[in-house]
């Protein structure tokens, strides 16, 4: 099973992006997809950025993925 996490685009150099993933920065590929620019909302796996999303889809996944892990004892 793969598994795709939210991220806002923070910052673009090249094919290099920095996204912001719950308050964590970290450095992913944005090679994989076109016309990313900062502000925008993409899914990330792997170190790559493989899809743009809707900023209403991103907060509503990243309020899924909060729900089931406060469910965790």
């Amino acid at each position: 099973m793969c598994l795709g996490i939210p991220a806002q685009v923070m910052e673009i150099a090249e094919s290099v992006a920095i996204v912001d993933v719950g308050g964590v920065r970290r450095e992913v590929s944005v090679e994989l997809i076109d016309d990313v620019a900062t502000g925008d909302w993409v899914i990330i796996h792997a170190g790559f950025a493989i899809q743009k999303l809707d900023p209403e889809e991103a907060e509503k996944t990243l309020r899924l993925f909060k729900e089931i892990a406060d469910a965790i004892p």
